[in-house]
Protein backbone atom coordinates (compact mmCIF):
# COMPACT_ATOMS: atom_id res chain seq x y z
CA UNK A 1 0.00 0.00 0.00
CA UNK A 2 1.52 3.39 -1.00
CA UNK A 3 2.20 6.03 1.61
CA UNK A 4 -0.04 9.09 1.63
CA UNK A 5 1.51 12.44 0.71
CA UNK A 6 -0.36 15.59 1.78
CA UNK A 7 0.28 19.34 1.69
CA UNK A 8 -0.48 21.52 4.71
CA UNK A 9 0.49 24.64 6.62
CA UNK A 10 2.83 24.62 9.64
CA UNK A 11 0.99 26.02 12.66
CA UNK A 12 3.49 25.13 15.38
CA UNK A 13 7.29 25.02 15.47
CA UNK A 14 8.02 25.28 19.20
CA UNK A 15 9.24 21.70 19.51
CA UNK A 16 12.68 20.62 18.36
CA UNK A 17 12.51 18.58 15.12
CA UNK A 18 8.70 18.42 15.28
CA UNK A 19 6.16 20.52 13.40
CA UNK A 20 2.39 20.79 13.83
CA UNK A 21 0.87 20.76 10.34
CA UNK A 22 -2.78 21.50 9.56
CA UNK A 23 -4.22 19.89 6.43
CA UNK A 24 -7.49 21.50 5.26
CA UNK A 25 -10.28 19.37 3.81
CA UNK A 26 -13.89 19.81 2.71
CA UNK A 27 -16.61 17.38 3.84
CA UNK A 28 -20.29 17.18 2.99
CA UNK A 29 -22.72 17.23 5.91
CA UNK A 30 -24.55 13.89 5.99
CA UNK A 31 -28.01 15.33 6.60
CA UNK A 32 -28.04 18.85 5.16
CA UNK A 33 -25.62 18.40 2.26
CA UNK A 34 -23.75 21.61 3.02
CA UNK A 35 -19.99 21.51 2.44
CA UNK A 36 -18.00 22.25 5.59
CA UNK A 37 -14.37 23.16 5.99
CA UNK A 38 -12.50 20.93 8.42
CA UNK A 39 -8.84 20.44 9.24
CA UNK A 40 -6.68 17.52 10.19
CA UNK A 41 -3.76 18.12 12.55
CA UNK A 42 -0.63 16.06 11.89
CA UNK A 43 2.66 16.11 13.77
CA UNK A 44 5.58 15.76 11.38
CA UNK A 45 9.26 15.05 11.92
CA UNK A 46 11.53 17.84 10.60
CA UNK A 47 15.10 16.63 11.08
CA UNK A 48 16.83 19.88 10.01
CA UNK A 49 14.32 22.29 11.64
CA UNK A 50 13.95 23.93 8.21
CA UNK A 51 10.24 24.82 8.37
CA UNK A 52 8.61 27.53 10.47
CA UNK A 53 5.11 28.80 11.27
CA UNK A 54 3.17 29.74 8.14
CA UNK A 55 5.23 27.65 5.72
CA UNK A 56 3.41 25.37 3.30
CA UNK A 57 4.97 21.90 3.51
CA UNK A 58 4.62 18.47 1.97
CA UNK A 59 4.57 15.56 4.41
CA UNK A 60 4.52 11.79 3.95
CA UNK A 61 3.16 9.01 6.13
CA UNK A 62 5.76 7.08 8.16
CA UNK A 63 6.09 4.60 10.97
CA UNK A 64 5.25 5.89 14.46
CA UNK A 65 8.14 8.09 15.63
CA UNK A 66 6.62 9.08 18.98
CA UNK A 67 3.25 9.20 20.72
CA UNK A 68 1.85 11.71 18.19
CA UNK A 69 4.30 11.80 15.28
CA UNK A 70 3.27 9.68 12.30
CA UNK A 71 4.49 11.88 9.43
CA UNK A 72 7.82 13.10 8.02
CA UNK A 73 8.59 16.36 6.25
CA UNK A 74 9.40 15.87 2.55
CA UNK A 75 9.99 19.48 1.48
CA UNK A 76 9.01 23.07 2.09
CA UNK A 77 6.70 24.04 -0.78
CA UNK A 78 6.51 27.77 0.04
CA UNK A 79 8.08 29.87 2.77
CA UNK A 80 5.89 32.09 4.93
CA UNK A 81 5.65 35.76 4.12
CA UNK A 82 4.60 36.70 7.67
CA UNK A 83 6.63 39.39 9.40
CA UNK A 84 7.65 39.00 13.04
CA UNK A 85 6.74 42.46 14.36
CA UNK A 86 8.22 41.85 17.82
CA UNK A 87 11.60 40.92 16.34
CA UNK A 88 11.58 44.04 14.13
CA UNK A 89 10.82 46.28 17.11
CA UNK A 90 13.55 44.67 19.22
CA UNK A 91 16.09 45.16 16.42
CA UNK A 92 15.07 48.82 16.01
CA UNK A 93 15.43 49.41 19.77
CA UNK A 94 18.88 47.82 19.77
CA UNK A 95 19.98 50.01 16.83
CA UNK A 96 18.73 53.19 18.54
CA UNK A 97 20.49 52.28 21.82
CA UNK A 98 23.71 51.62 19.95
CA UNK A 99 23.44 54.93 18.08
CA UNK A 100 22.77 56.89 21.32
CA UNK A 101 25.70 55.17 23.08
CA UNK A 102 28.09 56.01 20.25
CA UNK A 103 26.98 59.69 20.15
CA UNK A 104 27.31 60.26 23.93
CA UNK A 105 30.68 61.94 24.75
CA UNK A 106 32.75 60.57 27.61
CA UNK A 107 30.69 57.49 28.44
CA UNK A 108 31.44 57.78 32.17
CA UNK A 109 29.12 56.43 34.81
CA UNK A 110 27.45 58.66 37.41
CA UNK A 111 29.51 57.11 40.25
CA UNK A 112 32.78 58.15 38.62
CA UNK A 113 31.60 61.77 38.35
CA UNK A 114 30.38 61.92 41.99
CA UNK A 115 33.71 60.92 43.59
CA UNK A 116 36.36 63.68 43.72
CA UNK A 117 40.00 62.65 43.49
Amino acid sequence: MPKRVVVGVVTGDKMNKTRRVEVPRVVKHPKYGKYLRRRTVCYAHDEANESHVGDTVEIIESRPLSRLKRWQLVRVVAKSRLVDVAALRAAARARSRQRVASETPGNTSSQDQALPE
